[in-house]
């Protein structure tokens, strides 16, 4: 199982395709703080919840000095299916490795209707414009997240 992040922690660099398999680097990100969230699949109820919220809220996170990236183990190609369909304006990576899920401590173990299985943790990282961690929150629900951090960060 993959450790989970706390603040104060270097977060860990990252280039991943996205939607149209451009490489994408958290060091592209530098000055700015970047919200990070880690998703399970593109085009799930869940997930596409979650992004659309994200895409709602984007000029006014924009607007307080916050990008935002989603990140889920799917290839650029569906990607770019789940962007178009839900007319998503966020940045959308892929992980097929899951190696940067894994670095973000956002795939492993985790109960799924009452069984334990091996998966990708529904997480947000909030990484400050130095590249640390300021905030790491594991197993959050889809509805109602993007509200809870907007308010948590007092914006």
């Amino acid at each position: 199982m993959s450790e989970r992040l706390q603040p104060g922690d270097t977060a860990p660099a990252f280039t991943l395709p996205d939607a149209d398999g451009a490489e994408v680097s958290l060091a592209d990100h530098a000055g700015r703080k970047v919200i990070v969230y880690f998703y399970p699949a593109a085009l799930t109820p869940g997930c596409t919840k979650q992004a659309c919220d994200f895409t709602d809220n984007l000029a006014f996170l924009s607007g307080h000095g916050y990008d935002v990236i989603g990140i889920s183990p799917d290839e650029p190609e569906k990607l770019a299916t789940f962007r178009e369909k839900e007319n998503l304006k966020i940045t959308l990576l892929g992980d097929p490795s899951k190696k940067t899920l894994e670095a973000y401590g956002a795939y492993g173990e985790k109960k799924l209707y009452g069984k334990v299985v091996t998966g990708v943790i529904r997480s947000t990282v909030i990484v400050d414009e130095h590249g640390k961690v300021e905030r790491a929150l594991y197993n959050v629900k889809a509805t109602g997240h993007v509200a809870k951090i907007i308010k948590d960060l007092g914006l």
